[in-house]
C-alpha cells in the first residue's frame, strides 16, 4: 500500500471519496473552495492507495496564511479495508512526520465532530472507535471531549450584571492578564500547557494564537470591577465560517462572584449588535462551570468535538 500526499492527477480521486458513516466528513465542493482559498492544500491532503484505488484519505485544514496545517478535518478508510485502523494509522503517521520534516514545531491535531449524545448511538460510536485507535497509534494520544456550543439571536442577548466595565488595553496589560487566569484554570488545554512550558511562555501562546485568528483585536476587552480592580478578560473573535466566543476568563481571586456571566455577556453583545446570526463556542466536558455559564447566556450544545493531539514536549 502506497502512502502520498496529493498530486494534480488524484485530485479527481479524492473528490470521488465518499463518506457513508454518521461522523463529521468534508464533502467535495467545501473541499475545493476551501482548496482554492488555500485552507486546504494538495501537500496537506494525503491518501492511501492500494492496487492503484484510493482507499484512505486524511485532508488536512489551515488559514490561509498557514505555514503549515492546524488540523486534520477529515479521516477516512474505506470499509472494504480488512483492517481500517491500522490504515488510518499508517497514513496519519505518514503524514504527520512530513510536517514534521517540512519544519512544523507544533504537530496538527485531529477535530472530529460528534452529534450530541453520541455515546448512545452505535453507529457513531463504532465509527469513531477505529479512528480513535488510528490517531493513538500515529502519537496523537492527548484526548479531550469538548462542547460545541451555538448562540442565534432567538436567544436573546444576555444582560451583563452591571458590576463590570470594559475597556480596550494595551498588549501588555492583556498578556499580564492571561498569565493570571491561567492559574486554576479548569480548561485541559491550559492546564497542559501550563504545566509544560510555563506561565511566561503559555501566556504568550495563547495570546499570539488569538491575534493571529481572522476576529479584530480592536473587539477585545480588560474587565474591570467597578472600583478599578482588573476582573478578567473578554476577547470576541471569529474563525474563517462565523464569529465565536474566543477566549474568556476571571482572574482567581474574583472567582466565584459570578463575574463570567458578566464577561460572556460582553463577547456576546459585541457581536450581537454588529449582526452575528450565530456565534459558537467551545469548552471542556469536564468543566461543568463554563459549560453552566454559557447556558445561562443562551448557549445550547450543538455537537460534541473529540480532540486528538501530540503531548507537549
Amino acid at each position: 500500500m502506497l502512502f502520498h500526499s496529493m498530486t494534480e492527477a488524484d485530485l479527481d480521486r479524492v473528490t470521488a471519496v465518499t463518506v457513508d458513516e454518521p461522523i463529521s466528513w468534508i464533502p467535495s465542493d467545501r473541499y475545493l473552495d476551501e482548496l482554492a482559498q488555500g485552507m486546504y492544500r494538495p501537500e496537506w491532503t494525503w491518501i492511501a492507495e492500494d492496487g492503484g484505488q484510493v482507499v484512505g484519505r486524511a485532508l488536512w485544514w489551515g488559514q490561509s496564511r498557514s505555514e503549515h496545517p492546524i488540523a486534520l478535518d477529515c479521516l477516512h478508510v474505506d470499509a472494504c479495508v480488512a483492517d481500517r485502523a491500522a490504515v488510518a494509522a499508517e497514513l496519519l503517521t505518514t503524514s504527520l512526520k512530513a510536517f514534521a520534516e517540512q519544519g512544523a514545531s507544533k504537530l496538527p491535531l485531529y477535530n472530529l465532530t460528534l452529534p450530541y449524545g453520541w455515546r448512545e448511538d452505535l453507529a457513531v460510536a463504532a465509527a469513531l472507535a477505529w479512528r480513535r485507535d488510528a490517531a493513538l497509534a500515529a502519537g496523537l494520544t492527548d484526548e479531550v471531549e469538548r462542547l460545541r456550543l451555538e448562540w442565534t439571536p432567538d436567544a436573546g442577548v444576555p444582560a451583563g450584571g452591571g458590576r463590570l466595565t470594559f475597556a480596550e488595553a494595551s498588549d501588555e496589560e492583556f498578556l499580564q492578564v492571561f498569565r493570571r487566569i491561567a492559574v486554576g484554570s479548569l480548561d485541559r488545554e491550559t492546564r497542559r500547557n501550563l504545566a509544560a512550558k510555563g506561565a511566561e511562555v503559555a501566556a504568550r501562546e495563547e495570546m499570539d494564537f488569538y491575534l493571529d485568528c481572522p476576529g479584530k483585536r480592536e473587539w477585545w476587552r480588560l474587565a474591570r470591577t467597578l472600583e478599578g480592580e482588573v476582573a478578567g478578560l473578554a476577547i470576541p473573535s471569529a474563525t474563517p465560517y462565523n464569529r465565536n466566543v474566543g477566549y474568556l476568563g476571571v482572574v482567581p481571586e474574583l472567582r466565584g462572584r459570578g463575574y463570567v456571566d458578566d464577561v460572556l455577556a460582553e463577547i456576546t453583545r459585541v457581536h450581537a449588535e454588529s449582526g452575528a446570526e450565530l456565534i459558537t463556542a467551545t469548552t471542556d466536558t469536564g468543566n461543568a462551570p463554563m459549560a453552566a455559564a454559557f447556558a445561562r447566556a443562551g448557549y445550547r450544545t450543538a455537537q460534541i468535538r473529540m480532540i486528538y493531539s501530540a503531548p507537549e514536549s
